[in-house]
């Protein structure tokens, strides 16, 4: 199984439905932006069967921490997450509440004035919120 690694360094056992959120994440050329809940559907959908919430999450987030998902947080009680973790931005559609990916090709330089002592800036990421 390709995913088994995957898996694995994640510190996930290799349970069936693990690999059902693997094979709905990762067997695609295409980014997937998706909140815990577009996950659940979209699994539904292409299994016909449904996994715990709890196991969702803690996928997900297993993912996240070993760096295979990037999570965007949109406000306060709303996270994206995508299947890109290269470094570049979003414009975020409120009325459609759709992730669209945006190279940093079209973003001008950022700077940043700000220093906060010890610290140092690991990336930047520009979220664009549209509105209609």
């Amino acid at each position: 199984m390709k995913y088994l690694e995957k898996l694995r360094n994640s510190g996930l056992r290799p349970t069936k439905q693990r690999l059902q959120i693997c094979e709905v994440l990762f067997n695609t050329n295409k980014t997937f932006h998706f909140t815990i809940n577009d996950l659940s559907e979209k699994i539904k959908k292409q299994t016909s069967k449904k996994i715990s919430l709890a196991t969702l999450y803690n996928t997900v987030h297993a993912f996240e921490k070993k760096g295979y998902l990037k999570q965007i947080p949109i406000n306060s009680g709303q996270a994206y997450f995508d299947t890109n973790v290269t470094d570049h931005h979003h414009f975020y559609d409120l009325k459609e509440e759709k992730l669209i990916d945006l190279k940093n090709s079209d973003v001008g330089p950022i700077n940043i004035l700000k220093k906060i002592n010890g610290k140092k800036i690991k990336s930047v990421e520009v979220l664009v919120k549209l509105e209609d």
